[in-house]
């Protein structure tokens, strides 16, 4: 971890339009200003899956105006925490960084009904990150 006092995480998927978006919102909102987050894609999607967004909003999460985001060697030089969900090789790796892998099912073409376990395996994930972040999370 940097010396900072606010920690900062990345979430990468391919498209950054389903997974990373999910995450990037669940610790927003649950780590509030305590934490900085960002993500990004290999290979960006022209916009965020619609049912990711409705899956979300059903959590009381609005990611409705979020677009997915171009990785660069900047934001992964800049992050204390780099979360990969499938981006493969494309994650560039610097020493002194901490990276995970999240094997997460991927939510694209899929509907509202299979993007559901997904949410929540990342919203349980986020939970732990931040239990080991030491920061509680926001109601």
């Amino acid at each position: 971890m940097s010396t900072s006092a606010t920690p900062s995480v990345l979430f990468v998927c391919v498209h950054n339009a389903g997974r990373s978006q999910m995450a990037a919102a669940f610790l927003t909102h649950l780590g509030a200003d305590r934490v900085q987050v960002r993500s990004a894609g290999s290979a960006p999607a022209s916009a965020v899956n619609p049912a990711v967004v409705e899956a979300m909003r059903e959590s009381g999460i609005d990611i409705s105006a979020e677009t997915p985001k171009i990785l660069t060697t900047e934001a992964v030089q800049t992050s204390d925490v780099v979360i990969t969900m499938g981006c493969g090789d494309a994650c560039p790796y610097f020493p002194g960084k901490r990276y995970l892998d999240w094997q997460l099912d991927d939510p694209a073409g899929q509907g509202v009904a299979a993007v559901r376990p997904i949410r929540d395996e990342i919203e349980r994930r986020i939970r732990g990150l931040l239990a080991e972040l030491r920061i509680e999370p926001t109601p």
